[in-house]
C-alpha cells in the first residue's frame, strides 16, 4: 500500500449516506460549488488518477507531478475535514473510471470542467444521467457579459469585455470611473530590466513523504516523459499555494506592473507571481488574488495591470474557446480537426512515435485552422537542440528545466519565431500543452492559435504578434551573450521581413499593418531575395538539429 492509500484510510470517514461529486483534477478547491455550500459531513468526493490523461501527450514530468501532488493533498484535505474521499488509480480514461462508481454510489454531481477534451470525454456519460452537471463557480464572468461586451459577434474585443467586467464588479472602480482615470495601464508597464531592482528568487516547499511519493511514480511510471522533477520548487498543499502567494504579494507585485513585459537570462520570472499553475487548478482562486490586489496599496500600474491578466486575457480566453467549441466553429465555416492527440513534434526530435495520442481514440486533437497556411514543421531546437540564437535555446532550457517561463517570452519568442519560421500553428500549440505545467486546452489554444501564430486570423486580435530581433534585444538581456548582432546578423530581422513579404497580400487592408507594410514596400527585390534565403537556410538547418550560421551578414536592416 502507497503511503498516500494509507494515509488516505487514516483520516477518510465513513462513506455512508453521502451526496457524491466528481471532482476533476482543475477543480482543487472546496471554496467553490457543493464543497464550500454543503456540510462536509454529508458530502463525498470522486478523485481519479488517469495513466491514459497522463500519457495522452509528452506532457512535462513537472505537470505531472504538479497535478499529482495536488490533487493527493486536497483529497486528505477533505477527508481530515469530514468529507469522505473515493479515491481511484485508473489506467483508462476518466469515463471508464467513473461508470463502475456511479453503479455503486448513483448518479454522481460535476462542476462543470473548464478544459473542452475532458467535457467531450464525459459527455456519454453525462448524456445517460450518470453525471449532473452543475455550473463551474471558479470563473469570475458569465457568459452573458461575454456577449454584451461585443453583441456577441466576432471580431471579439479583449478590451471591451474588459471594460464591461470592471463596470460589473466594481473592481478599481470609483464613482463609475476607472481608478487612476483609465482602465489600462499597459502603455506604462513596458519597461526593460537592467538588474534593478533585484528580482525575487523563487519560494522553496519542503516535499513531505506525499509528495515524495509522487515524485517517485513520476520518474517510474512517466519516465519516457520530457523534462525533469523538481519537488523543491513545487508547491502541493493548501498552505504551499498559500505560502507561494504570500511570497507574490511581497516580493514581486510591486515592481510587477512596470517590469512586466521584460525579459531576461538571469531571472526567469523576474516579478511575474508564477501562480498560473495553481491558479488553474483552483488552489488559488481568481476571485481572491484580484480582490486581494485590487484592494492593496500597491502602485496602481500593478494592481491594474494584474486585474486585467485574470479578471480580462484569462476570463476573455475562456468565453472565446467555449463559444467557438475549441475553434472548431468560426464564423467562416468549420475548420480541420486532429484525429487524435498530437506530440508536438517529439517524434522527429526522438524518432521514437509517441504511443498516447493514437490510443487516445476517446478524444480528437484539437481544431487545426492557419490562417497564414503555415504548415512547417516544429524544429528540434523546441526540445532542447541547440539553434544558435540565445534567446530561444535559453527560454527552451528554462521550459524543460522547470516548465515555465512568464508569457511574453512564450509569446515574444517561442510563438515569434515559430510564426516567422511558418511553423503549423497545431503542433506549436501541442508543444505549449505539452512543455508547460499551467497548461489547459482552453488556456493554450487560444493564447497560441490565436494570439501567438495568427491562424484564426482577426477572431479576437488586431493583427499578428510578430517583431524582429530588435523587441528581443529591446525588452531583454539575451542578445547580450548571443553570437547573433541584433542590430547587424541576427537572422531574426530577415526572418520578420520575409514574413510580411509571404504574407504581404493577406495583411494588407489591416490599419494596425500599414506603417510596417509601407516600410516592407521600400525594400529592395535584392533584401527579399536574401530574406527568402535565411528563411531556407534556417528550416533546413534547424530541421537537421543543427545550429544557425553565423556568417558575418552585418545588414540585416
Amino acid at each position: 500500500m502507497t503511503r498516500f492509500r494509507s494515509r488516505l484510510e487514516e483520516v477518510n470517514p465513513s462513506s455512508e449516506d453521502r451526496r457524491w461529486l466528481f471532482v476533476p483534477y482543475d477543480q482543487l478547491s472546496a471554496e467553490i460549488g457543493p464543497l464550500a455550500e454543503e456540510p462536509a459531513e454529508e458530502l463525498g468526493i470522486v478523485v481519479v488518477e488517469s495513466t491514459a490523461k497522463g500519457e495522452r501527450r509528452p506532457y512535462h514530468r513537472q505537470k505531472l507531478a504538479l497535478l499529482l501532488a495536488n490533487l493527493r493533498h486536497f483529497a486528505l484535505e477533505q477527508a481530515e475535514r469530514g468529507v469522505a474521499v473515493e479515491h481511484v488509480a485508473a489506467e483508462g480514461s476518466y469515463a471508464e473510471a467513473l461508470e463502475p462508481l456511479v453503479d455503486k454510489l448513483g448518479p454522481l454531481r460535476l462542476m462543470e470542467p473548464a478544459e473542452r477534451e475532458l467535457r467531450a470525454e464525459l459527455e456519454p456519460l453525462v448524456e445517460a444521467g450518470g453525471l449532473e452537471v452543475v455550473p463551474h463557480e471558479g470563473w469570475l464572468t458569465t457568459p452573458e457579459q461575454f456577449e454584451r461586451s461585443a453583441s456577441g459577434e466576432p471580431p471579439w474585443k479583449m478590451d471591451s469585455f474588459y471594460r464591461r467586467v470592471r463596470r460589473d464588479s466594481g473592481l478599481m472602480m470609483e464613482d463609475g470611473k476607472p481608478e487612476g482615470g483609465k482602465f489600462s495601464f499597459d502603455a506604462d508597464n513596458r519597461q526593460p530590466w537592467r538588474g534593478e531592482p533585484e528580482a525575487p528568487e523563487p519560494p522553496s516547499f519542503e516535499p513531505d513523504d506525499i509528495t515524495r511519493e509522487v515524485g517517485g511514480l513520476i520518474e517510474e511510471r512517466f519516465e519516457r516523459h520530457p523534462g525533469r522533477v523538481d519537488l523543491e520548487s513545487l508547491p502541493a498543499s493548501r498552505k504551499d499555494a498559500d505560502r507561494l502567494w504570500s511570497w507574490a504579494l511581497e516580493s514581486c507585485m510591486k515592481h510587477f506592473g512596470p517590469y512586466e513585459d521584460a525579459m531576461s537570462h538571469r531571472s526567469r520570472s523576474l516579478f511575474h507571481t508564477r501562480v498560473s499553475g495553481l491558479l488553474n487548478v483552483h488552489r488559488l482562486l481568481p476571485k481572491r488574488l484580484v480582490s486581494e490586489v485590487a484592494g492593496s496599496d500597491l502602485p496602481i500600474q500593478s494592481r491594474e495591470g494584474f486585474v486585467r491578466q485574470i479578471l480580462g486575457w484569462r476570463e476573455f480566453m475562456r468565453h472565446v474557446h467555449r463559444e467557438t467549441d475549441g475553434f472548431r466553429r468560426l464564423p467562416e465555416g468549420e475548420v480541420a480537426v486532429e484525429s487524435s492527440p498530437g506530440d508536438g513534434g517529439w517524434e522527429r526530435w526522438t524518432g521514437d512515435g509517441w504511443p498516447g495520442g493514437e490510443e487516445s481514440s476517446d478524444v480528437d486533437g484539437g481544431a487545426a485552422p492557419s490562417a497564414l497556411d503555415a504548415d512547417w514543421p516544429l524544429p528540434p531546437a523546441y526540445w532542447g537542440e541547440s539553434s544558435g540564437l540565445e534567446c530561444l535555446d535559453t527560454i527552451v532550457r528554462d521550459v524543460w528545466s522547470e516548465g515555465y517561463t512568464h508569457h511574453i517570452p512564450r509569446l515574444m519568442v517561442l510563438a515569434n519565431l515559430g510564426t516567422l519560421l511558418g511553423v503549423r500553428p497545431r503542433e506549436l500549440t501541442d508543444w505549449f500543452w505539452a512543455a508547460f505545467t499551467d497548461a489547459y486546452d482552453w488556456v493554450v489554444e487560444p493564447n497560441v492559435l490565436g494570439m501567438g501564430t495568427w491562424a484564426l486570423g482577426g477572431l479576437f486580435t488586431t493583427k499578428p504578434y510578430v517583431s524582429g530581433a530588435n523587441y528581443i534585444h529591446k525588452m531583454g538581456d539575451y542578445c547580450d551573450a548571443c553570437r547573433f548582432d541584433p542590430k547587424g546578423n541576427c537572422p531574426i530581422t530577415r526572418l520578420y521581413w520575409g514574413f510580411l513579404e509571404r504574407n504581404r497580400e493577406r495583411l494588407e487592408g489591416n490599419p494596425r499593418m500599414n506603417l510596417v507594410l509601407g516600410s516592407l514596400r521600400r525594400r529592395s527585390d535584392d533584401e527579399k531575395r536574401r530574406d527568402r534565403r535565411t528563411l531556407e537556410e534556417a528550416r533546413e538547418r534547424l530541421e537537421r538539429g543543427e545550429e544557425l550560421p553565423a556568417d558575418g551578414d552585418s545588414d540585416q536592416s
